[in-house]
């Protein structure tokens, strides 16, 4: 997975998201696979694709895949809690493929990355550096797919909110968006905050 970087994560490390799981401070849990993502999950037919699902959380999304038969799904948090409550969930997934580290020091490829709540869990700082990490991480034919939230949310700690012009903005640069746009499905609480996306990498 590479050696680690320095990349500046303004303290919101394992320390910060372990206190969150500990004291239930999950208000971004829903306790299942979000309905546009499993919607897309849903027609995907190429079972070997290699996918990662960074800041996982209790990675619902990689439970779903897992029962549907996708077998090279990583999982990757900060903080070990969710992992061990999706390890507990399901107890064949594969150790090796439940890591417990800072995003930005993966080193591997993927055919497809999930976003689900991770971009509002950066901090705006690094948002620039989360751009160009996702398109390094992705094979040239790779897809990022998932939700963004449309809503201004926090300025002072996570999550942070964002909105469709400055997403276009910021992802164009290395990023072709073949899809930006509000979720039609999405769950009642989250209805018309969610915009989904489906981005392959530029050639840069």
């Amino acid at each position: 997975m590479g050696k680690k970087n320095d990349v500046k994560v303004h303290s919101l490390g394992d320390a910060y998201w372990t206190e969150r799981y500990l004291n239930d401070q999950t208000g971004w849990d829903i306790g299942y696979t979000s309905t546009p993502i499993k919607a897309y999950i849903d027609q995907l037919d190429h079972m070997d694709l290699k996918i990662l699902i960074p800041g996982a959380g209790n990675a619902y999304e990689a439970e779903y895949l897992w029962k549907k038969g996708f077998r090279n799904v990583f999982v990757a948090d900060f903080s070990g809690e969710p992992l061990k409550n999706l390890k507990q969930r399901v107890k064949d997934f594969p150790d090796d493929q439940l890591w417990q580290m800072n995003f930005f020091d993966i080193n591997e490829k993927f055919d497809l990355i999930i976003e689900q709540t991770f971009f509002s869990a950066i901090h705006p700082d690094l948002r620039l550096t989360y751009v160009s990490k996702m398109h390094d991480l992705l094979y040239p034919a790779g897809k990022l797919v998932g939700l963004l939230f449309n809503i201004p949310l926090y300025t002072d700690h996570p999550p942070f909110g964002g909105n469709l012009a400055m997403y276009k903005s910021l992802l164009s640069s290395h990023f072709s968006i073949h899809v930006m746009e509000q979720a039609y499905n999405s769950i009642p609480p989250r209805m018309g905050n969610e915009l989904f996306i489906n981005l392959s990498p530029l050639k840069l």
